[in-house]
Order: structure tokens, then sequence, then C-alpha cells
């Protein structure tokens, strides 16, 4: 698959699937697991490992992209068939938007959203779904609507949801 460049606020920011550099899907499982464990507090790390390298089969979904900046590995953003057990109906998902803290606040999680919404247009899905604990603004800068709020394990979120063209 092609990368893609963008001309975001960073400078020399990359868009690539994971299929194109699988050497990082160790440490995107860290950082997610790091930054979301709590959210499923039943799914260990070798869990979240075996269900990442799925992103690597090449498929519409699951799939993950990454950021990189200057060379660096700088964030992710997948889609997936489920992300909540609470709503097994619902999907696709976008989920694991994740920018390394040195690289926040210069438009890399805005780039890799809009890369899955491409992407799942590219796949021919209409509508996708995510949820969050704090980033509706981020999301609904993107055209994304609020769609149900709900407690889920034990932390208050709100589901967004996109039609896509």
């Amino acid at each position: 698959m092609p990368t893609m460049n963008t001309n975001d606020l960073t400078l020399n920011l990359v868009i690539s699937p994971l299929t194109d550099k699988p050497e990082y899907l160790n440490k995107l499982a860290k950082w997610h697991h790091a930054e979301w464990s709590y959210l499923n507090p039943e799914r260990s790390f070798e869990e979240r490992l075996k269900d990442m390298q799925l992103d690597l089969a090449g498929n519409a979904v699951p799939a993950t992209y990454f950021a990189e900046v200057d060379g660096k590995l700088a964030g992710s953003a997948t889609i997936l068939d489920d992300d909540m057990s609470t709503h097994p109906e619902l999907g696709p998902w976008l989920a694991s938007v994740f920018v390394d803290a040195q690289y926040r606040h210069r438009g890399i999680a805005s780039a890799l959203v809009r890369k899955i919404m491409q992407h799942a247009e590219e796949a021919q899905i209409k509508t996708l779904y995510l949820y969050t604990p704090g980033q509706e603004q981020l999301y609904e800068q993107l055209g994304w609507q609020h769609f149900l709020s709900e407690n889920y394990n034990g932390t208050d979120v709100t589901i967004m949801s996109i039609k896509l063209t």
C-alpha cells in the first residue's frame, strides 16, 4: 500500500500501513496497552499483541496505520470489527488513536484519523464508530457526531459515529 504524506502542522509526517514496517508491532502494542489497559482490564499484553498481529494480514479490517515524523515512530490508529463488548452490534471501529507525548498537538492524531476514514471509504464501509473517554472535541472537528454515552468498565465514555461517502 502507498504511504501518505500530509501537509499537516507537522513537516515530514508519513502515514503508512503497519504491513510496511511490521517491526513496529511490539512497540505499538506496548504503547496501546499502557494507554488503554484500564478500559479492558481482563485483556493481557500478550492477548493485545496477538490480536494486533492480525493487522499484518493486509485485510481491510483489522488494519493499523502508523505515523512517522522524520523517520521516527510517532503514533498509530486502527480500524477493528469490534471494540466494545457492550456493543457487538456496532462496527467497524476506529480505535487506538495514539500519539507519543513528544509529538502531540501537532496535527498527527487528526491525520491518523483522516487516514483511517479514507481507508474505510476505500473498503466501502458506510459508518465508523469510536469511543473515547475525553477526546470528543478532536473527533467533532473531523465530522464525528455523538452517538451515545455510557460507563464502560468503570469509565465514562462517549460513543461517536461518522457516515462515510
